[in-house]
């Protein structure tokens, strides 16, 4: 036995108008979306009405107070002055004199003498004494003795020296110096005699060279006769 459907309850005939109603639907909700209009708030607007709005505030009235100073404290009170009258007896100081008279013996203390002593110098450089000493034979003023001095002492180590020592000893070719330092003492004697050199022999024949020199008349320093030091270069040509 089949069953019979009214045709008015078979929904399948109207799908396709659901379907239409459902597109305007949702057209009509699109639309009404862009469509709508929004207002944004404008919050500057809010800033001015602050800033504009000014706090009224009580200031209140001040003064100034000036501080008064203490007045300055009287000056003290002068002191008492006793007066004396003139019949009170006032009491004289007597400063007795310190003089002594002639009768009175005076006792006076020995008197001790100091003996100076004399002031020893010691010995002088060639090249600041006063008064060089004298070889023997040189004369003229202070200067002209002086150089006297150097160019007769030059002379002697020049005759009295063996230059042939120097190319026997095998040195290095070349100029050779020997330094020799010496004392013309107060007697004017040579005394300490010291050499350096490039070698042993040169300096021995430096020191016998200048024992050579003569006795002279001793140099002096503020008039009285001192040791005077004297350094002779001794150069020497090795062939």
């Amino acid at each position: 036995m089949e069953i019979k459907k009214n045709p008015k309850a078979n929904l399948e005939n109207y799908s396709k108008l659901f379907m239409q109603l459902g597109l305007v639907l949702a057209l009509l909700i699109i639309y009404l979306g862009i469509e709508h209009k929004t207002f944004e708030r404008d919050l500057s607007d809010l800033a001015n009405v602050n800033q504009q709005e000014e706090v009224e505030e009580d200031i209140p009235i001040t003064e100034r107070i000036e501080q008064i100073k203490p007045p300055p404290p009287p000056p003290p009170a002068p002191e008492v002055i006793e007066v004396v009258e003139d019949e009170k007896e006032v009491e004289e100081t007597v400063l007795e004199s310190t003089e002594t008279d002639e009768n009175e013996a005076v006792e006076v203390e020995e008197i001790e003498e100091v003996v100076e002593e004399e002031e020893v110098l010691e010995d002088v450089p060639f090249a600041i004494i006063e008064d060089a000493p004298v070889f023997p034979g040189c004369k003229g003023s202070k200067a002209q003795k002086k150089k006297c001095l150097q160019e007769k002492i030059m002379k002697h180590v020049r005759k009295k020296y063996n230059t042939d020592l120097a190319n026997e000893l095998g040195l290095d070719p070349g100029k050779k110096r020997v330094y020799v330092q010496f004392k013309i003492s107060k007697t004017g004697a040579i005394t300490d005699v010291r050499a350096r050199g490039p070698h042993k022999r040169l300096e021995k024949e430096a020191i016998r060279v200048v024992k050579l020199l003569p006795k002279m008349i001793p140099g002096k320093q503020r008039g009285r006769p001192v040791g005077v030091k004297y350094t002779l270069p001794v150069t020497l040509l090795v062939e």
